[in-house]
């Protein structure tokens, strides 16, 4: 029996991956997290076999959270499952010590072979992730400008094109208002954008609005 720990910030998600796991005979849920935080206190009281893991909550997420679990659970398997298609986050998901990334509009079975593989210590990615991320890795061009933020600079390059203030952005990621508009005069620099409305029309045309 694998036993997991499902980690998403949205509770009709977990609702309907417990739903999913409920018809595998070999799958069972023993712990749920819906931030950063309550995924290192749950860590503290709970032996998953398998972490499934959120890359967008609030606090602590992404890499830096994969990371802090690692710190935390260095032999803990780590499946990602993320909103998000692109190659550049699934390749810092990994750095970060993830063991494979699945996207949330996969099939059912695309997702419990992953649980599976990666329970069973391997690595796994998505069919079609996996083909963007070896189309990507031979493609002669330097990759487009969002490939030069940080980890932190891209967090809040998304939530900055959703609308968020600097004061919502700095509560929601649980940082001080100074550091994310350090974040975000870097981040225009590197993306050479003037402003917010820029920063939207270069999110839908790198299709990173989600």
């Amino acid at each position: 029996m694998i036993r997991l720990f499902i980690a998403d910030d949205h509770a009709i998600v977990r609702s309907g991956l417990k739903q999913i796991f409920a018809m595998a005979p070999d799958l069972c849920v023993i712990a749920e997290a819906a931030s950063g935080s309550e995924v290192i206190d749950g860590l503290r009281i709970h032996e998953p076999d398998l972490l499934l893991l959120d890359m967008n909550m609030s606090g602590l997420s992404g890499p830096d959270l994969i990371a802090r679990v690692r710190a935390q659970r260095p032999v803990l398997p780590i499946l990602v499952l993320s909103m998000h298609n692109e190659t550049q986050l699934a390749t810092r998901a990994l750095r970060a010590g993830a063991n494979g990334y699945v996207t949330k509009d996969c099939e059912p079975e695309v997702l419990l072979a992953g649980i599976r593989k990666v329970a069973s210590g391997g690595k796994f990615i998505a069919p079609e992730m996996a083909e963007k991320m070896a189309f990507d890795a031979s493609s002669p061009t330097d990759g487009p400008r969002h490939t030069r933020l940080s980890d932190r600079e891209l967090e809040v390059f998304r939530l900055l094109v959703t609308g968020l203030s600097v004061n919502e952005i700095a509560e929601k990621i649980c940082i001080s208002n100074k550091t994310v508009s350090t974040h975000k005069v870097r981040l225009m620099e590197k993306l050479q954008i003037n402003s917010v409305a820029e920063l939207v029309m270069y999110a839908v045309e790198h299709n990173l609005k989600g």
